[in-house]
């Protein structure tokens, strides 16, 4: 039979290890989750990216409801200021520009995020199997890295962009298979350094896999430095996309992107009755990679222990 004090016994173990797991230090991510939340400029830059994120998701049902359509051409609303019909105004077509804006955030955020994701998965293969592997791997790898490296990134888009009708997932693929080199050669940078510490020799001495070494014990240690690059990438990437645009490579109208939206209305910089043209797109463009590089700062921050 159970005692009051053994149950009280019993009570007190209890407490005793609740209060253990109060005192379990934090983890890494739990660390820096918290030092963001603290920072208040990057919250910010979250929250913004978050709501346009969100407009540009939804811009088919919020334009439905609308009444409008980024597609439409009305040749009686040319030039139609801001209004109550045509919130930003409608351009030469009569299209209406808020339609259009919104749902040209969706292909242009499209283009910037599908981009660092096929830069991300391509740099981090191959830089992480240069490193670790070396030898012939590498200098294979590494001659890939230094031909492209060789040919300008600009004047290689503009060649393809002469040869083909560039449309978005084209312009995923380019982008992607052509600025990879630069995080490959920052992954294996780490991954060098990484392979000759104590725990990955000792995964690799107890008969470990390369793949469950690679996996376990490299990765996680590289995936830091990788978000950080990938927020960066985001926002360059974005401009890329309106570069090309302005100097008519990109992707070409009917579908709208911010960059070719932009493209369009500069021929009415000097009208200023017609800023509802020009305002729109170039304020999209700036305040969604200011916010991605204000991220991409303050994911360095919260992952890098060393500017604590």
């Amino acid at each position: 039979m159970t005692t009051p004090a053994s149950i009280q016994d019993l009570l007190r173990e209890e407490n005793q290890k609740e209060a253990l797991k109060d005192e379990a230090p934090l983890s890494f991510w739990q660390i820096a989750l918290i030092r963001i939340r603290r920072d208040k400029l990057t919250m910010a830059a979250i929250i913004v990216i978050g709501i346009i994120l969100a407009a540009s998701l939804l811009s088919t049902p919020i334009n439905n409801a609308l009444g409008v359509d980024p597609f439409d051409t009305d040749l009686l609303a040319q030039f139609e200021p801001p209004s109550a019909k045509h919130l930003l105004g409608a351009d030469d077509l009569g299209q209406d520009q808020f339609a259009r804006l919104i749902y040209a955030g969706r292909i242009s955020l499209a283009i910037g995020f599908f981009s660092a994701f096929f830069i991300l998965t391509i740099g981090i293969t191959l830089g992480m199997v240069a490193a670790y592997f070396g030898g012939f791997v590498d200098d294979i790898i590494m001659w890939l890295i230094n031909t492209l490296n060789s040919i300008p990134q600009l004047y290689l888009l503009l060649i393809l962009g002469a040869l083909f009708e560039i449309t978005p997932p084209l312009l995923v693929i380019i982008f992607g298979f052509t600025a990879w080199p630069f995080t490959t050669r920052l992954v294996r940078g780490q991954v060098f350094s990484l392979r000759e510490r104590e725990y990955v020799m000792a995964s690799t001495a107890l008969g470990a896999s390369n793949m469950y070494t690679i996996m376990k014990h490299i990765l996680p240690n590289v995936i830091p430095t990788v978000i950080i690059v990938a927020a960066r990438a985001v926002g360059n990437l974005m401009l890329a996309e309106a570069i090309l645009s302005f100097i008519g490579f990109g992707v070409r109208p009917p579908t709208p992107t911010w960059g070719n939206m932009l493209t369009k209305s500069q021929q009415y910089v000097f009208e200023p009755d017609k800023y509802y043209l020009i305002l729109p797109a170039g304020i999209m463009i700036t305040i969604t990679v200011l916010c991605v590089f204000i991220i991409g700062d303050g994911l360095r921050d919260a992952l890098d222990p060393k500017l604590k």
